[in-house]
């Protein structure tokens, strides 16, 4: 059984304020073939929320809820908070980690669905930081993809069932559920089981909630337009329900590749989508993320004890979810 002395929380980090903008894209960007003018546009959507991401925010909060529930569990862990991409830099965690003694800790990771960019690229951080910390860095077990587990399915079924609530009761069961994820390459995609697990996901939360038919859509892709992504984009999506079901339709929107209302969720559903909603005159209401639902902390918990305990498949394989390749130029 596996030695555990805390819990890291492993994000993808956010700007706090707006002239940590660019340095944090630049961070993300790093070591990628993007143009500058692409970065100065994704620059606009910080600033359109005065630079600063709610990611941190929010993990803020969801420390403090795991936090709790593993007091309220008799589960003796301090939880640790890193980021791949701005302060608080994993590499300074771990330092101060094994100034604390840990030794070695399961990782959560806030992504539930196994690609290069949600789990792989993740793993490649936590290798690269321990090796910057060098002797004695702790050693980090990442939790795997949590994508079909019951509490995370729960969690969505129940965020969206509020959602649908909000649509008067005569229009309810002909609402459209549309689930959305963050697009990837589709090299990338088709090298892990990104897409499997999510129509898996789907098709278990809209069961639950009795509505057989929804639709996966993707939305906040940054590639070239000669790159293969996938598809259908939030966008075009809402525009061809409305040619189909007319004006003043009901679409539920539920972001359930994410976990937090952050960034992609703020401006590319609650700001981009939401205007062309309005623009087609579309009944737009968007169900909200996990966040701190407590039976999504549970899950976590519950996650850390059966690591704890050595049962199940607990640790992604080696080499799991490649990058892909690039198709020939």
């Amino acid at each position: 059984m596996p030695d555990y002395q805390a819990v890291l929380v492993l994000s993808f980090g956010g700007p706090e304020h707006r002239d940590d903008v660019i340095p944090f894209l630049e961070n993300v960007l790093r070591g990628r073939n993007v143009p500058r003018e692409r970065l100065l546009a994704v620059a606009e959507h910080y600033y359109h929320f005065g630079g600063k991401s709610p990611i941190n925010d929010q993990n803020r909060e969801l420390i403090a809820a795991l936090e709790a529930e593993f007091r309220r569990c008799g589960l003796n862990l301090p939880v640790y908070w890193g980021n791949r991409n701005w302060r608080p830099l994993l590499d300074d965690t771990l330092r101060r980690m094994r100034a604390d003694g840990v030794r070695r800790a399961a990782v959560y990771v806030t992504s539930a669905f196994s690609s290069y960019s949600g789990c792989r690229q993740y793993i490649e951080d936590m290798d690269r930081a321990r090796a910057e910390v060098g002797q004695d860095a702790p050693e980090l077990d990442k939790l795997p993809s949590f994508s079909s587990r019951p509490g995370f399915i729960a969690t969505v079924a129940e965020r969206v069932e509020d959602a649908l609530a909000r649509v008067p009761q005569e229009r309810r069961s002909q609402a459209q559920l549309v689930f959305t994820a963050h697009s990837v390459p589709r090299a990338m995609a088709e090298a892990s089981p990104y897409i499997t697990q999510l129509h898996e996901a789907c098709g278990l939360v809209a069961a639950r909630l009795g509505k057989p038919e929804w639709t996966l859509a993707y939305q906040s892709r940054s590639g070239p337009p000669t790159q293969p992504w996938l598809e259908p984009d939030i966008l075009p999506l809402l525009r061809r329900i409305r040619e189909d079901r007319g004006p003043g339709a009901d679409v539920v929107l539920s972001p359930i590749g994410f976990v937090s209302d952050h960034m992609e969720v703020l401006y590319d559903l609650d700001t981009e989508a939401a205007a062309v909603a309005r623009e087609l005159d579309l009944s737009l209401i968007r169900a909200a993320t996990p966040g701190v639902h407590p039976l999504f902390i549970a899950m976590i918990r519950e996650m850390v004890e059966e690591r704890m305990a050595a049962s199940g498949q607990y640790l992604c394989r080696d080499g799991c979810c490649p990058p892909g390749r690039r198709p020939a130029a």
